[in-house]
């Protein structure tokens, strides 16, 4: 469970939805310097699948892949869980009670070798079992002897007890040997107490083992005759009731437990739907087990009380379209950002960072030399290729000259060129072989809103014709399906010539045309001339446009 414990822990650092080279690598340094400040415990995270970009950038500067999250809305992994042992279907009821009295629970999870679940054994359980038990339950349930013989804390005279019981009924033996000969059948359990001819007649019958009680002596004859019947002599402390009443509980608490339409949760069950199930359950205690299926602990209803959200540092977005599905439910803590200050809210005041720049890495770069923090070389390449990616080599309306000053000493560090690294990183971003009209559209797409106009926009930028062209008949072709399955009133598209520094615009939606028209009246064939931004040049014309619409 440390594993666990440890990550809910964790701090995380997180970009916005369908991510770009920027959010990743933003994400990833950051995390790096939060620790290097800090201590450990913190880590980058990501709310969707990565570009080719930027998988080529963590590959090249030996980074793994950040965490992904799809949602941070509370779940069973942000309260406490108790770390209460599983325990093997072969436990007997008599130890499954003393454990829960032990550890103050009414449940126990049963679980396989594996760590698998396998059922759940609780108090109400054992309470109903012990009524509906009768002097063949040991053989039905197959207890093992020596169940048995740990159950009644007893002691082997004789006989074998590495066996399991399968036939055979309990007899209480405290009356006549007349009433042992017409009751007792071979491989039966006899409960007796000292009397001589009670037991005599009870091997004689060849009864499977006889249990003295009172820890009585057993003479020497009765010990030979038993052997000869190879009947198993077992002596108890108790007296005949007490173990009459304590036998059964030597019964593995599998054959008693819940296994059908058992009622349990996974880490990553939502509180919501959790807490609405626990209401209806019989019982307080639940299981939980990972998402591979392995029992990691138990939770009632009060432990709700201590739960602990999830822990968020935003970096690259603070437009509540493009945050991480759930973030109001998680605890935000700081935003790193280089885009208009927009719609999110928080409960409390955060620390908030917004420094207008071409890429949030040229931020958290000054951010290092400001904390003294030396940069490490591959973070420095991550750092690097992000603010490459962002300003598009420098060529965007968004780059500052810090920006490209910034960039610079991060490629020394990392001991790239800058004009060599932006080669490869677009080459690797704009291959489409292989890929869907689906990635395209949303390997770099942001939602915004604006007069209650809900609208998305998607770039992709290309330096070869041969892609270019490929990107437009892709992203034509399908453009008004991913309106659709965003459920957006329009979508827009810039398929940017990096080279031509134009772009083209593809749209899509009842309206779109007009707006764009009228935001842009010197669009012409869909072409924008000097247009390669979509965050200093495309969104506020087209917020500007949709508010005096309005």
């Amino acid at each position: 469970m440390s594993d666990l414990i440890s990550e809910k822990r964790k701090i995380f650092v997180i970009g916005h939805k369908n991510p770009d080279t920027d959010s990743i690598c933003s994400a990833i340094g950051y995390a790096y310097l939060k620790n290097a400040i800090n201590g450990k415990g913190y880590a980058p995270a990501r709310t969707g699948d990565i570009n080719r970009e930027s998988e080529y950038v963590l590959k090249r500067f030996n980074q793994e892949l950040p965490k992904l999250f799809e949602d941070v809305s509370a779940q069973v992994q942000d309260i406490d869980i108790q770390e209460v042992e599983g325990v093997s279907e072969d436990m007997t009821m008599h130890d499954a009670l003393v454990m829960m009295r032990d550890n103050q629970i009414s449940a126990l999870p049963v679980v396989a070798d594996n760590g698998h679940l396998k059922g759940l054994v609780t108090i109400n359980n054992i309470a109903v079992s012990n009524m509906e038990m009768n002097c063949n339950t040991l053989a039905e349930a197959k207890t093992h002897f020596e169940n048995v013989i740990k159950t009644l804390n007893g002691t082997v005279i004789c006989g074998k007890t590495d066996i399991t019981i399968t036939s055979g009924k309990i007899i209480l033996g405290s009356n006549s040997p007349e009433f042992i000969e017409s009751t007792v059948s071979k491989g039966d359990i006899v409960i007796c107490g000292n009397r001589y001819d009670t037991q005599l007649c009870a091997i004689e019958m060849n009864a499977a083992c006889i249990i003295i009680c009172n820890n009585a002596s057993v003479a020497q004859t009765i010990v030979r005759i038993a052997k000869e019947h190879k009947t198993t002599i077992i002596t108890t402390p108790l007296d005949p009731f007490e173990a009459t009443c304590t036998i059964n509980q030597s019964v593995p608490v599998g054959y008693f437990m819940f296994k059908d339409n058992l009622k349990y949760f996974s880490l990553t069950d939502p509180i919501e739907e959790v807490s609405e199930a626990m209401s209806k359950a019989k019982h307080s205690y639940f299981p939980v087990t990972d998402p591979d299926g392995r029992y990691r602990g138990m939770i009632s209803r009060r432990n709700f009380m201590n739960m602990k959200r999830k822990q968020l540092i935003l970096v690259d977005h603070n437009e509540k379209t493009q945050c991480v599905d759930g973030y109001k439910e998680a605890e935000i803590l700081e935003i790193i950002d280089h885009h208009r200050i927009s719609s999110i809210e928080t409960p409390a005041p955060v620390f908030f960072r917004n420094q207008s720049v071409g890429s949030t890495a040229t931020i958290i770069s000054q951010m290092y030399e400001e904390n003294g923090v030396k940069i490490p070389q591959d973070i420095a390449g991550v750092l690097c290729a992000a603010i490459i990616s962002d300003t598009l080599m420098f060529r965007s309306p968004t780059c500052t000259p810090i920006d490209e000053e910034i960039a610079k000493k991060l490629a020394k560090i990392a001991k790239v060129e800058v004009e060599e690294l932006a080669k490869e990183m677009f080459e690797a971003g704009e291959n489409l072989e292989g890929i869907s009209a689906e990635e395209v559209f949303f390997q770099d797409f942001k939602m915004f809103e604006s007069a209650n106009v809900k609208f998305g926009v998607g770039q992709g930028s290309f330096m070869s014709e041969k892609n270019l062209s490929e990107a437009k008949k892709l992203i034509t072709d399908y453009i008004e399906t991913a309106r659709q399955n965003a459920n957006l009133s329009m979508v827009f598209f810039l398929i940017t010539d990096i080279k031509d520094q134009s772009s083209t615009i593809i749209c899509s939606g009842n309206g779109a045309k007009e707006l764009l028209n009228y935001a842009f009246p010197d669009v012409k064939n869909k072409v924008l001339k000097g247009v390669i931004s979509r965050k200093k040049q495309f969104i506020p014309k087209m917020l500007r446009a949709i508010e005096e619409r309005s």
